[in-house]
């Protein structure tokens, strides 16, 4: 009698466990292509030069800082007299460490690449003459030009600035969002410059804050800022057609219902840019002078059939 072989039947258990024990496969980054990546970098290069040049021709010479560690760096420049270009590298190391573990390698790349552009800038511009002496238009054209060039960095995924980097990590373990923690670090740095450079420099240093800080969402979200419309009506369909002819915008209709009446309601939703929205309000008002109408800002529009079409 020959001898029986092993079985090689395994139970749906052993099965599963097997399957456990298996590395699962990992998926394959495939990464930016080369036009996207050589984009990204002229993009931040330039927006960091941009920075540079008006720290260094309009903010600097008259006295005016900017938040975060780019203020930091300027006081700590004045009082010490070394170039503001190595303490704007050395005090953004271990932010750009930290960015690296807790965001991510590309984001730490393009923020390195940002402060080495930024350091070598202001180094190469130090002796170049201000554009002017007076205060005021410094703190305007300086917060202009900074807001461009930061808004231009952050818009191609970096930032010239550490303070952001711990913004965004603080702003996951506190009540507080980023923009408040990034406000909060900068009053606190500019309200140290009146004790550098006197309170005059230091409210004008506010205003150039200012300046900035609204020039940067404008470069981030564009001149043609996108907006969303919920527009609830009986007259829907007269409302979607005049939007589609006399705005050349598509709508969609959706299937809603009322929370309070619990009746059946027809929900228009479109996207227009911000200078579309007081016509858009026109049209609402004629045909339906008591619908519902609700507009928000997007930052960003991708997809769909969102080009304008020719209107008559």
């Amino acid at each position: 009698m020959t001898r029986s072989k092993k079985s090689e039947f395994k139970s749906p258990q052993a099965q599963g466990q097997a399957a456990v024990r298996a590395p699962a496969k990992k998926a394959q980054h495939t990464g930016l292509p080369f036009l996207e990546v050589a984009k990204r970098v002229i993009a931040i290069i330039v927006g960091a030069v941009l920075v540079g040049a008006a720290l260094e021709v309009f903010l600097v010479p008259n006295s005016i800082i900017d938040g975060g560690i780019t203020g930091i760096s300027i006081m700590v420049a004045y009082l010490t007299t070394w170039p503001i270009g190595i303490f704007l590298f050395l005090f953004n190391i271990p932010f750009l460490i930290i960015g690296y573990k807790q965001i991510g390698k590309t984001f730490a790349l393009s923020t390195l690449l940002g402060v080495v552009t930024l350091a070598i800038t202001t180094q190469a511009l130090h002796h170049v003459e201000p554009f002017t002496d007076q205060t005021l238009l410094a703190a305007i054209f300086g917060g202009i030009f900074l807001g461009v060039g930061v808004g231009i960095v952050i818009r191609f995924g970096g930032t010239t600035d550490g303070t952001e980097i711990v913004a965004i990590l603080f702003s996951k373990r506190s009540p507080f969002s980023v923009g408040q923690m990034v406000m909060f670090i900068n009053v606190f740095i500019l309200g140290s410059a009146g004790l550098v450079f006197g309170w005059d420099n230091a409210m004008f240093s506010l205003i150039a804050y200012y300046i900035a800080f609204k020039v940067i969402d404008l470069t981030i979200e564009g001149f043609d800022e996108s907006k969303s419309v919920w527009i609830i009506s009986e007259n829907y369909r007269d409302i979607g057609d005049a939007i589609v002819s006399r705005l050349g915008r598509g709508v969609t209709y959706l299937n809603g219902e009322g929370g309070y009446s619990g009746n059946a309601k027809q929900v228009i939703f479109c996207v227009i840019t911000r200078l579309e929205e007081a016509k858009l309000k026109l049209i609402v008002n004629e045909l339906d002078p008591v619908a519902f109408l609700a507009v928000g800002n997007i930052h960003d529009v991708k997809g769909g059939r969102f080009r304008k079409k020719d209107i008559h």
